[in-house]
């Protein structure tokens, strides 16, 4: 489980998810002014917490890895 829950978001993808959010919740004040906005909540919780529940489930990441973590690994593996 822990690992499940590390974080797996580089801070340019945080960055767009912030800002794709914000402009998603702008719907709700703005524009056509729907619920559907709302919807913006999620890449907005995503961004700030820097963990995609769907890039944990499908084993995705974004962050780079670390030479000392690349070097076990690639031993594991083999």
């Amino acid at each position: 489980m822990r690992n499940f829950l590390k974080k797996n978001e580089n801070v340019v993808d945080r960055v767009v998810r912030i800002g794709i959010g914000i402009a998603l919740l702008a719907l709700t004040v703005v524009g056509p002014q729907t619920a559907w906005g709302l919807i913006g909540l999620i890449p907005l919780a995503t961004g700030i917490a820097g963990w995609c529940p769907a890039y944990a489930i499908l084993g995705l990441s974004t962050l780079k890895q670390s030479p000392q973590a690349a070097n076990v690994s690639s031993t594991v593996s083999h």
